[in-house]
């Protein structure tokens, strides 16, 4: 017990210190907001900076994650005193596109709930918001088509990226299995936990909703239903939690972007997406990928998208790693360019 008491008032003194050197890092950043001139409040390549020093100096017990998740809670509070962030994204409150919206930006900042993901890119062109997340591919369905498709028809920017680990949880008010007579749940959702569901509720009703948080709340207010959602999801619904990571696929991740009006300047670590369409001729793919690999830029994604001007006509999503102002990035795009029938520069960003 003495022992137990000495650690506690360790802990108590080392709370006091943290608390003093946070609010030592708050009026630093105050001030910091009366001297800039631009009035940006938020500089992705700033924060991808302090995320990667802290991440070198860390030396453990904390995962590198849990390092990331703490300071972004601290750097959240300390932006919002020069002034708070309004963030769109595909709601309602509950999703996991809200979990990858505090994942990036904290939770001390005005959400903004879409019921569509064109709504998303339209508060952020109209500035009623300054940012929207939105998904744009996963590890199990693969691309997210309608972000393609307005990334490739809006002005907007892509000035950052959440890699999200998706884990789906059985959601219910229910006190076991057997009372389970019904599971409310995105159509994405079940599909991504169908064998569980075979193995383990083989009769049980599935229901498709629009979106997981909507499947937990009928669930609530239903008897004998459950709803397949994220933990925060339990929280907002006040569910029990009955089964936990009910995915098929454990590695399940989906990958959201954040798209704001400018371009962001270079961190030192990034990526850059563009999205290309060929002329119509033989080893016209090869003439796209083959001045990244002359210049040594890797790439890292390739998707390819029906461009609906023509048919059987297509336009190509890539991703290389660098910023657009990388000399050989430069050289790259300029010799892609040069071979393509069309090329649009969707946004440089930090890597996560």
């Amino acid at each position: 017990m003495s022992k137990l008491i000495k650690l506690r008032d360790a802990i108590d003194s080392i709370d006091k210190k943290i608390l003093d050197l946070v609010s030592k890092r708050a009026k630093c950043a105050k001030e910091i907001g009366f001297l800039k001139k631009d009035g940006v409040v938020y500089k992705p390549e700033r924060e991808a900076q302090i995320y990667q020093k802290l991440i070198t100096l860390n030396s453990g017990p904390l995962s590198n994650e849990s390092i990331r998740s703490i300071f972004s809670s601290v750097i959240s509070n300390c932006r919002a005193l020069e002034k708070k962030l309004t963030v769109s994204f595909l709601g309602p409150l509950g999703t996991f596109s809200e979990e990858a919206t505090i994942k990036k930006f904290g939770e001390n900042i005005d959400f903004l709930p879409t019921t569509s993901i064109d709504e998303v890119f339209n508060n952020v062109i109209s500035e009623e918001s300054q940012y929207g997340v939105v998904p744009v591919e996963n590890s199990t369905e693969g691309a997210v088509s309608r972000t393609l498709d307005l990334l490739l028809s809006s002005d907007l920017k892509i000035s950052g990226e959440i890699i999200l680990p998706v884990h789906h949880n059985l959601l219910t008010n229910a006190s076991s299995l057997k009372s389970i007579k019904k599971i409310y749940a995105h159509g994405q959702s079940l599909a991504q936990c169908h064998n569980w569901i075979l193995n383990n509720l083989p009769h049980v009703e599935t229901h498709a909703t629009l979106s997981n948080a909507e499947g937990a709340r009928i669930a609530k207010n239903e008897k004998g239903a459950a709803a397949i959602a994220s933990i925060r999801a339990s929280k907002l619904f006040k569910l029990k939690p009955l089964k936990l990571n009910i995915e098929d696929e454990k590695n399940n991740t989906t990958r959201f972007l954040v798209l704001t009006t400018d371009n962001n300047k270079r961190s030192g670590n990034d990526k850059t997406s563009i999205v290309v369409a060929t002329k119509n001729k033989p080893g016209a793919i090869a003439d796209l990928v083959g001045p990244f690999a002359k210049h040594k830029v890797s790439m890292t994604k390739l998707e390819s998208r029906p461009s609906k001007i023509g048919m059987w006509e297509y336009v190509f999503f890539i991703d290389i790693e660098g910023h657009w102002d990388d000399p050989k990035v430069q050289k790259s795009i300029a010799e892609v360019e040069s071979k393509a029938s069309f090329l649009k520069h969707l946004g440089s960003y930090p890597k996560y």
